[in-house]
């Protein structure tokens, strides 16, 4: 053998080397998200999946049907902007079968009024605006009958319409709008029940500015969500651990001031 050849005999297991010592690649989660918390949230704990191993993808959406349907089409590996009433709602309707995996906060629904300053002020004919889903249509009707405005006939609950209303003594009037455009109509009605994530990303603060709001007693947990069979993967299982951590907590109490309760 020449010596240039015995020379370079062993550079030639340097690739193989290094391809077999270089880290393997971390793992990609597409998560659907709208942006205020949800997506402010999973941007905090980015950095810390990084270290795990998992670059996570945000996908901003600002409608409450496409992160579920991109769900159930694999186009994203999970959502983060829903609660478990909403999710069963849409399962139901749809035919699909995404999962919670994990509960992470409560968004505690309010109602806002440009046009007055308290409850009591509310005349009668006014106008209402609600959201137009089922589940947060059922939910503004319950809230506004806890506090006496109307009543619903018995048994109604999350998924309660205006038809359910059996007592409107101010004679209200009711509009039913989609979700995300609530804040932007607020000026047309007398009052509007407005989900907080909406409410946020329009500059209101439920906790100083909702003339109405609900406890923490809240039983509208938002959840992570995920198709049943990606619920249990290990990437997921870090993502929910992450996003339940004592360091998330402090960031959603610090950076929320109480419109948004940590669940865990």
């Amino acid at each position: 053998m020449k010596f240039f050849d015995k020379l370079a005999l062993p550079f030639c297991f340097i690739p193989a080397l290094l391809a077999f010592s270089s880290p393997a690649a971390a793992e990609e989660l597409r998560i659907g998200a709208t942006p205020v918390p949800h997506a402010e949230i999973l941007e905090f704990v980015k950095p810390a999946l990084e270290k795990q191993g998992i670059t996570l993808d945000i996908k901003i959406f600002t409608d409450y049907v496409q992160p579920n349907l991109q769900v159930a089409q694999k186009k994203l590996d999970a959502n983060f902007f829903q609660h478990q009433p909403y999710l069963d709602e849409f399962n139901k309707s749809r035919g699909t079968t995404l999962s919670s995996v994990t509960g992470v906060h409560i968004e505690p629904f309010g109602a806002y009024s440009k046009k007055i300053k308290k409850l009591d002020a509310l005349a009668e004919g006014m106008m209402v605006a609600i959201p137009n889903d089922a589940t947060n249509g059922g939910r503004a009707l319950l809230l506004l009958a806890a506090h006496g405005l109307i009543k619903l006939k018995d048994g109604a609950a999350i998924t309660a319409t205006v038809r359910d209303i059996v007592s409107n003594p101010k004679k209200l009037r009711f509009r039913e709008i989609e979700a995300a455009t609530l804040p932007r109509a607020l000026g047309q009605v007398d009052l509007a029940l407005i989900n907080t994530n909406y409410a946020l990303e329009a500059g209101l603060n439920p906790i100083s500015d909702a003339l109405i709001i609900e406890g923490a007693q809240s039983p509208y947990v938002n959840i992570l969500v995920a198709r049943s069979d990606k619920a249990a993967s290990e990437a997921l299982k870090k993502l929910a651990a992450t996003l339940t951590s004592p360091e998330t907590r402090k960031f959603i109490e610090n950076r929320y001031k109480g419109a948004i309760l940590p669940v865990f």
